[in-house]
């Protein structure tokens, strides 16, 4: 009778018990641990493939054939007085030299001989992207620099990165009163300075081919 009694009274496993050794054997099973491993590195593989093509769709190619960046004549057009000639010629070497090769407008350089002045202006601001203004103190007391710059506000009238004023050596309360509306370069460090303009540039001619092949889809 004593281990009759014993048996009855026996501690049976308790249902918490009985879930967590059944959930143990159901993880260490071979089956289940594979297919969770699978599923892990597929999604992993998933969403390292898919952020390739998206970083390049967000970068559209501006040298290509079909690209609006043809449909004129220059990327840049720089604007400066004739004291500046040695650093604007730093800067086209600079811009010129890029791996995008950017086409850029030096009046000394790609002046028709000949042809008058405002018709030379003119025409480089409307067959140029982007127009650069060097605003040094000899651009502020050159009236055919002021000219050029009153051409390029006129033709991109809502500052839509088109016109990249750069100032250097010239106090900010000085800045002309025309270009308020716009963000400018200052520039201290030639390099770094550089490096921005060309940045300004190539983010214009992206956006360009953005908008152009959403017009056509």
């Amino acid at each position: 009778s004593g281990w009759f009694r014993r048996l009855l009274h026996k501690p049976r496993p308790s249902s918490v018990e009985s879930s967590l050794k059944s959930s143990q054997s159901a993880s260490s099973s071979p089956s289940s641990s594979s297919s969770a491993k699978s599923s892990s590195t597929s999604t992993g593989m998933n969403l390292a493939t898919s952020s390739i093509p998206l970083s390049l769709v967000s970068a559209p190619d501006i040298s290509a054939s079909d690209s609006p960046r043809w449909d004129k004549s220059y990327d840049v057009c720089i604007c400066h007085s004739e004291g500046d000639v040695e650093l604007v010629e730093e800067l086209v070497s600079y811009l010129e030299g890029q791996p995008e090769s950017f086409r850029c407008f030096l009046q000394l350089r790609d002046a028709v001989a000949g042809s008058a002045v405002v018709t030379e202006l003119c025409d480089a601001v409307q067959n140029s992207h982007c127009w650069v203004m060097l605003i040094t103190p000899g651009f502020l007391q050159d009236p055919w620099c002021k000219y050029q710059m009153h051409q390029a506000l006129a033709e991109a009238p809502m500052a839509n990165g088109r016109t990249i004023p750069v100032l250097k050596d010239v106090d900010r309360k000085d800045y002309p009163r025309e270009l308020r509306n716009i963000y400018y370069i200052y520039m201290v460090l030639k390099e770094k300075s550089f490096r921005q303009i060309r940045d300004t540039v190539m983010r214009y001619l992206q956006e360009l081919c953005q908008s152009s092949t959403k017009r056509m889809e």
